[in-house]
This record gives C-alpha cells, structure tokens and sequence, in this order.
C-alpha cells in the first residue's frame, strides 16, 4: 500500500469538530480570560498597586490573589525603606495634626512630609491616624494600672518601635507610606491624655481636613483638661478654651491672681480671652466655676527648626 493511501486513510478517521464545539471552546477561553481580569481589577482595587505590579504578582502565584497580596505588600516595604533611605535627609515642614478625643482619654500626634500636596492625600492621612490611635493603646497599656491624671510625651526612638494593630512597627508603617507617595515623612511627636472621671479635655482643631471624623486633622490643634464648668456646658467650654490656647499660643499655665503683662503675655490665665477681649481667661472661668488644669498645644511644623535647618545646610 502506498504512502499517499495510508495518509488519506488516517484523515478519514480523524474526528472532525463540529462548529457548536468550536464556539463552546471559544467561548470556555473566554470565560478563563474574564475570570483573570476580574481578579486583576479586585487586586487592584484592594490594594491600590498598579495594574502591571497586580498582573506581575497575579501571573507568579497562578492567579491566586492572597498570596498576590502578600507579595505586593512585601515588595512595597522593600521599596519603601529604600526611598526612605534615599529621602531621608528632606525637610518635612508640612503635614498635619491628628487629634482624637474619647471617654476620659486623648490623643494628638503630628506627623510631617515635604508638600501640603501628600498631606491632602487620603493613605498619608490615614497614616495620621494610624499613629494616633497607635499612640493611644501604648499610652493605655502603659497607665492601665495608674489613677488620677496621665499625661504620655512619645518621641523619636520610642514613636518608631511602636507596634501597629497589623503587627509591623511605626518604622516600617511610615516606610511603606513613603514608598506609596515617594516623599520623606517622619512621626514628630505624640501625646497622650487620661483623667479621671470628675475632670474634662476640650479639643480644637484649626485648618480642619474635611470627611476626617473619627480623628479630626488639621495644621494647629489643642487639648485642654479643666475641671467644672455646667454639665451640659462642657463640651463648649473645652471647644472655646481650646480655640484659645490655639490662637493666643500660651506657653505655661500660670495663676488664677497673675496679672497680665499685656500682648506679650504667655502664661495662659492672664492672657486676654479670645471668646470675650473685656475679661482675661481666668475671669471667664470664674465665671464658667471651672479651671485649667494643663494644656498641650501643636502647631505643624513648628518643631522643624533646628534639626531640619541643619541638614538642609550639609546638602
């Protein structure tokens, strides 16, 4: 039998696909193409990394997005603590306030970047707000066993190690935020405020960010502990006293019978009252029956003074 015979032979018996197999193959692949793309647009939105980074880690685990994730994660930690090498000498005189009052406690914390344009952004400000309620926990397990009035200074070293509710530190939180939004950023300082149940801490805010709620944000901010005052009255009394020592920026506390030494006065009570100019802070007390126990006033970037100055000149 000849060669040419033998090949007819083979394709006769050959299975031909019918046209309704073709489709229903065209159509199966189909499915697999929208199934990966969908994944793709859920890593994407999940995670806020690029579409090529998302594709990259999607392709290296064959499509299974938990440890896509992962990956992305770590590969970002990895670039942000380069960049954060990379930038580490910027001076950061922009940023915001975070402060977050709750039941007989507060916080406030100023973290710092180069540009009011990060500042604006929502992951640097959720990165405020990390810190804040980070700062707060410490603060907490440190005090759980103390009564009366405590106050918890954080700064440097000890802001850094602070652990996160996801397990890493401030350190490494604060590097992937600069490998997100490619600007030095630093965690200046941290308070912490506890009292007992007879007193109150007013709050203010100046230069709010607005559709921040839970931890309000702005450029100057305030925390006031006083005592008395009406008992359906004292969230307006903390709010005028803090809106105060934010204008008028006291820098002690002095005494209800000081007398004041005036516009350059800088002890709190004797300073005229910005709520009312004909009384001075400790006659608008009397009036309320309340008094001031301590203050803490933050002005972004004010600590960017010496330290800064000196690294912008060795660049």
């Amino acid at each position: 039998m000849s060669l040419t015979v033998i090949f007819r032979t083979v394709l006769r018996n050959v299975p031909k696909a019918s046209p309704v197999q073709q489709v229903q193959s065209l159509h199966t692949a189909c499915q697999l193409l929208a199934a990966d793309k969908s994944l793709l647009v859920k890593l994407r939105k999940s995670t806020g990394y690029t579409f090529i980074n998302c594709k990259k880690a999607l392709e290296k685990f064959d499509n299974d997005i938990s440890q896509a994730e992962a990956w992305l994660h770590e590969q970002a930690k990895k670039e942000g603590w380069s960049k954060a090498t990379k930038l580490e000498g910027r001076v950061t005189k922009e940023g915001l306030i975070g402060l977050f009052v709750g039941d007989k406690a507060a916080v406030m914390v100023e973290v710092s970047c180069e540009t009011d344009f990060v500042a604006r952004n929502e992951k640097f400000q959720q990165l405020v707000k990390d810190v804040a309620f980070s700062s707060l926990a410490h603060s907490k397990s440190k005090s759980h066993n103390q009564d009366g009035y405590v106050k918890s200074l954080l700064a440097g070293e000890e802001l850094s190690k602070l652990c996160m509710t996801d397990g890493s530190s401030l350190a490494d939180r604060v590097a992937f935020a600069i490998g997100q939004l490619g600007e030095n950023m630093s965690v200046r300082r941290a308070v912490s405020l506890s009292v007992p149940a007879e007193w109150s801490i007013g709050s203010y805010v100046h230069g709010s960010v607005s559709g921040q709620t839970e931890v309000v944000m702005g450029r100057y901010g305030a925390l006031v502990v006083f005592q008395g005052g009406e008992e359906g009255e004292r969230g307006t009394l903390g709010r005028k006293l803090g809106q105060h020592v934010v204008g008028e920026a006291p820098v002690s506390l002095g005494n209800m019978d000081d007398l004041p030494c005036g516009e350059s006065e800088t002890r709190l009570l004797p300073q005229v009252f910005l709520g009312d100019p004909s009384r001075t802070v400790a006659q608008y007390l009397r009036g309320q029956q309340a008094r001031v126990l301590d203050f803490v006033r933050f002005q972004c970037g004010e600590k960017a003074t010496e330290e800064d100055q000196q690294q912008q000149q060795q660049q």
